[in-house]
């Protein structure tokens, strides 16, 4: 699946060191994946309506985005 959520405890059924464990390994990709996107982001081409009527713009913006942000996590 393309969605991984992580598990809930109860009080009554707390959750196994299993599943905690796993749920910390969902949650580090969450993080990485939500980082990569608000740095995707921060650059503003991607936040803002485009409003141009090319197509394909907005794939030509969204890859110099993520070429920058990989470019920025590289140098830094």
């Amino acid at each position: 699946p393309n969605t991984q959520i992580p598990k809930k405890g109860t009080r009554k059924r707390p959750l196994s060191p299993e599943q905690k464990q796993e749920n910390k390994i969902i949650s580090g990709i969450r993080i990485t994946v939500e980082h990569a996107i608000a740095g995707i982001k921060r650059l503003g081409c991607m936040t803002q309506i485009l409003r141009n009527r090319r197509p394909f713009i907005d794939d030509t913006f969204l890859l110099l985005s993520a070429g920058l942000w990989n470019f920025h996590l590289r140098t830094a």
